[in-house]
């Protein structure tokens, strides 16, 4: 039982335990991979197969391991979807010209 005005002493900070804090800060800073694979049989055959792929990292531990896929997803980045659509527009343009020298 906790007294009023005390935390209760698993989410202490005392002297032993690490808190949730600096757990993750480890975990961040030198990444965790989980990594497993989920078949199911059905008399020896195969039906289905998903494989399960995590990594947790921070963003700069990430890019030190090269990982740096949000970079150039243009639903995660504003660069990214601005370089997508320039190079759309680079691509109707020059099709666009196609068809007008066809049509000449």
């Amino acid at each position: 039982m906790t007294t009023p005005g005390r935390t209760p002493a698993p989410y202490a900070s005392g002297g032993g335990g690490a808190n949730l804090a600096d757990i993750l800060e480890r975990v961040l800073d030198k990444g965790v991979v989980i990594a497993g694979d989920i078949r199911i049989n059905l008399l020896d055959i195969e039906l289905l197969t998903i494989k399960l792929r995590l990594v947790v990292a921070s963003v700069e531990r990430a890019e030190e391991m090269g990982i740096d896929w949000w970079r150039h997803d243009p639903a995660l980045s504003s660069h990214a979807r601005r370089d997508s659509l320039a190079s759309e527009n680079e691509e109707l343009r020059r099709r666009l010209a196609e068809l007008e020298e066809r049509t000449a």
